[in-house]
C-alpha cells in the first residue's frame, strides 16, 4: 500500500525524499536484469544529490555547477528516480521508462534528459570524460567539482588506468571518482580498489555504501592538488 500511495501521490506532490526512491524505481519495468546493479548505486546517488552536489534543477546548465557523470550507465533506474525526486524530471515520466519515444532509455541520454551530463552505458569512459571536463573548467577559470560514479568491474577497462594516472599528474583536485564495490571485477587489484588509486597519488577512502553520513563525509573531503577516490562497498550484486 505504501508504494501505491507514493506513486499515485506523485501527480500532486512537489517534494520527495529518500523513502520515495524505491517506489519510483518500481514504476520502471522492462530492465529487471539490471535492477540489482541499479539498486547498488541508490544510496550514493541520493547522498550526492541531497547533500553534496551544487546543482539546481531550475538552472541545470549553470557554468559554475558541480557535474555528475554516471559512467556506470547500464541500469539507470536509481539515477532516474533521484532525478525525479530532485525536480529534474517529472516523476510521471518514470511510467514510460524505455518506451518508444520516452526520454528515459536503458542508457541515459544527455541530449534528452535535463541534468544528465553525459550519455553513458559503454563502460570505461566516464573517468576520462571527467578528467577532460576538469581541465576545461580550469582553463575557463570556473568553479565546480566533477564527480564520476563507476562500478568496480568497470576498472578492468584500460582507459580508466590512463585516466587515473593523468588526473594525478595534472593535480585535478576537483575530480572525485566514486567506485561502487559489489565485488564484480574479474581480476581485482593488489591491496584493493583504493590502493589502485592511492599508488597514483589520489586521496582515498573506503566507506559503507549504504551509510549516508559516511558517504557525505568522504565525498565532501578535498585535498589540494590530489584527485579523490571513494570506494563504496555494497556487498555482492550482479
Amino acid at each position: 500500500m505504501a508504494h501505491t500511495h507514493h506513486i499515485a501521490d506523485a501527480q500532486t506532490r512537489t517534494e520527495f525524499d529518500y523513502s520515495d526512491l524505491r517506489p519510483f524505481m518500481s514504476m520502471m519495468t522492462g530492465d529487471e536484469k539490471h535492477s540489482e546493479a541499479a539498486t547498488s548505486t541508490l544510496d550514493v546517488l541520493w547522498t550526492l544529490y541531497d547533500r553534496v552536489l551544487h546543482v539546481d534543477p531550475l538552472e541545470p546548465n549553470h557554468p559554475n555547477r558541480d557535474r555528475f557523470y554516471l559512467s556506470k550507465g547500464h541500469g539507470p533506474m536509481a539515477y532516474y528516480a533521484v532525478l525525479a525526486a530532485k525536480g529534474f524530471i517529472d516523476p510521471l515520466l518514470l511510467h514510460d521508462f524505455a518506451a518508444f519515444e520516452s526520454i528515459l532509455g536503458h542508457h541515459p541520454d544527455r541530449r534528452r534528459i535535463p541534468g544528465v551530463e553525459i550519455s553513458s552505458g559503454s563502460l570505461g569512459q566516464g573517468l576520462s570524460l571527467a578528467v577532460g571536463a576538469a581541465l576545461a573548467i580550469d582553463l575557463m577559470h570556473r568553479t565546480g567539482r566533477v564527480f564520476v560514479l563507476m562500478g568496480d568491474g568497470e576498472l578492468d577497462e584500460g582507459s580508466n588506468h590512463e585516466a587515473i594516472a593523468a588526473a594525478s599528474r595534472f593535480g585535478l583536485d576537483r575530480v572525485t571518482a566514486i567506485v561502487i564495490d559489489n565485488q564484480s571485477s574479474s581480476h581485482g587489484w593488489p591491496g584493493g580498489i583504493s590502493q589502485r588509486f592511492a599508488v597514483e597519488g589520489w586521496s582515498t577512502d573506503t566507506v559503507d555504501g549504504r551509510n549516508h553520513d559516511a558517504i557525505e563525509t568522504a565525498l565532501t573531503k578535498r585535498v589540494a592538488g590530489r584527485p579523490r577516490a571513494v570506494v563504496a562497498r555494497v556487498g555482492r550484486k550482479q
